[in-house]
């Protein structure tokens, strides 16, 4: 911030709470733990989707395929053409892309699986806090009440008092969704 400002960054906390700290030691442990749980197959599929993501493999390509093409363009002086017309250039690069998408289809099926796990580790911790808050907010109204202060007559404080229903969230949205 410039030195002008009227304003301060707060402090660097000390560290995480404790808490937070418990949760990303958990999650980075799943994380090791289905990496070492994946077959050789997945691994290998893996390794070379990510080679293949490189731009060392991008520079290999240029190279390879740019030498292919100047030596049967007939650009390197004393180096016969072997493919002029460049049809086994072709194929390899057909044969190549059929391999490489596959690889590719591999390791996006195993990135979806991982954010479905972690898709449904959110809803279930969404719906916890939910309820929680729900129970939380019971107790609000109780003490409130005891003081005298009158919670109960908010609309908005009975809302927040009921629990809800995943299922009847989830019907309304498929019913919206339907709609459109």
């Amino acid at each position: 911030m410039p030195a002008s400002s009227p304003t301060i960054r707060p402090p660097r906390p000390e560290g995480l709470a404790a808490a937070l700290t418990r949760n990303i030691q958990a999650l980075e442990q799943r994380r090791k733990h289905d990496e070492a749980s994946a077959t050789r197959q997945e691994r290998v599929a893996e390794a070379i989707t990510r080679f293949t993501g490189s731009m060392t493999f991008v520079y290999i390509h240029l190279v390879l395929y740019g030498t292919w093409i100047a030596i049967n363009l007939g650009l390197i002086p004393g180096v016969p053409k072997f493919d002029p017309s460049f049809v086994v250039l072709a194929m390899e690069a057909s044969v190549e892309a059929i391999f490489l998408s596959t690889f590719v289809l591999i390791s996006q099926n195993r990135m979806a699986a991982a954010a479905d796990k972690r898709a449904d580790l959110d809803l279930q911790i969404n719906l916890l806090a939910e309820h929680e808050l729900t129970k939380l907010s019971r107790l609000v109204v109780q003490i409130a009440e005891r003081m005298d202060i009158p919670a109960e007559a908010d609309p908005e404080m009975r809302e927040v008092e009921e629990d809800v229903a995943p299922e009847a969230v989830l019907d309304e949205i498929e019913a919206r969704q339907g709609q459109h």
